[in-house]
């Protein structure tokens, strides 16, 4: 039951219909796990809190640093060198003291993934690296919990909700991880500060729909967010490999994925041997492309949809972008759509 206090804390969106009382009591008592307090976990954190989610963990081990701020609303410069659960816990309470919140001071690895992530309902994982998320989408996989994702990347985002009501995960979408020296981080390459906001309140938004139950999720749809030309576009994703029922729940390494990926060296030789069979599709933004490229046909990642149907099944497909990131995403969108061979170019272009 919700108090007379919490009716008229949460009024504006009581008298939503679509949520009501009845979803704020769904909201009352539910349990979210929110891996990471960083610039994801920021706004979903502060949304969750204020819209009155029954009892929310935090799992984080890190430090405010300075080059947090930019990004990372939640603390200021009299944090730096404190520890984010606690800080992020200590001011959550001051904005909604209704709801529980739960500090987990530790990383989350293979030895208490389980243990951190059994007690909740819902999952949300705004996690930086690679390994974390493999991780954490393995465990929900075996707990059958709900998984939310979000990642940033300079001023791109994306969102999707894993696991859902027998619908797909995060291996569905990038079945391996990438290789270490493949995959720049914030520090390297940078972020716009106003995106992992944008991302997070989607996250927010994702959770508290599937906490109520109203409206259609992006279960089963990956949604990527450009902040920098203000594209937006929704990808259908399918379950691709059948081991994704039976997990193996491991803090993964970073493989060389041998499936579709070539090497730069190896595109040169097709090109320069075969360049009549080659279909170079270059998947950086059009300011990118304008900057610096080696050739071929530049169509943004996120407008890769509209064009893979006019692509000839006869020639090589092959994706490439500066890193071997995007390009492996643009293999990922196609393969439901194209029936010929596809690649991405691994590796820095040059």
């Amino acid at each position: 039951m919700l108090t007379k206090e919490e009716l008229k804390q949460y009024n504006r969106q009581l008298i939503l219909p679509e949520l009501g009382i009845i979803g704020q009591e769904k909201l009352k008592v539910a349990k979210v796990l929110m891996i990471g307090a960083g610039g994801l976990g920021c706004p979903v954190l502060q949304y969750l809190v204020a819209a009155g989610a029954g009892t929310i963990g935090i799992v984080d081990d890190d430090v405010v640093d300075v080059s947090n701020l930019h990004r990372q609303i939640l603390y200021s410069l009299a944090d730096v060198g404190e520890p984010k659960v606690a800080i992020a816990k200590q001011k959550l309470q001051q904005l909604n003291p209704f709801v529980n919140i739960i500090s987990h001071q530790e990383r989350i690895t293979t030895d208490n993934a389980a243990r951190l992530i059994a007690p909740y309902d819902l999952v949300i994982d705004g996690s930086d690296n690679f390994p974390t998320r493999y991780l954490v989408n393995d465990t929900c996989v075996l707990l059958g919990k709900t998984l939310i994702f979000g990642s940033i990347f300079k001023f791109e985002g994306q969102v999707s909700v894993f696991n859902h009501q027998q619908g797909p995960n995060y291996r569905d979408i990038f079945p391996e991880a990438p290789a270490e020296n493949e995959v720049p981080n914030c520090a390297e390459i940078g972020v716009i500060g106003i995106l992992p906001g944008m991302i997070g309140t989607y996250m927010a938004n994702e959770a508290i729909k599937i906490i109520c139950e109203i409206g259609e999720t992006l279960s089963g749809k990956l949604l990527t967010l450009n902040a920098l030309d203000n594209s937006l576009s929704i990808f259908k994703v399918t379950h691709q490999n059948q081991y994704t029922q039976q997990p193996k729940v491991t803090e993964q390494k970073f493989t060389e994925n041998a499936g579709t990926e070539i090497s730069v060296e190896v595109l040169k030789t097709w090109m320069a041997e075969t360049p009549e069979k080659i279909h170079l599709v270059d998947v950086r933004e059009n300011y990118e492309f304008e900057e610096y490229n080696i050739g071929g046909e530049n169509i943004p990642l996120y407008d890769l949809g509209e064009y893979i149907s006019s692509f000839q099944l006869d020639k090589k497909l092959v994706f490439i972008c500066q890193t071997g990131q995007r390009s492996k995403m643009a293999v990922n969108i196609a393969k439901p759509l194209f029936n010929g061979e596809i690649f991405s170019v691994k590796g820095l272009i040059s």
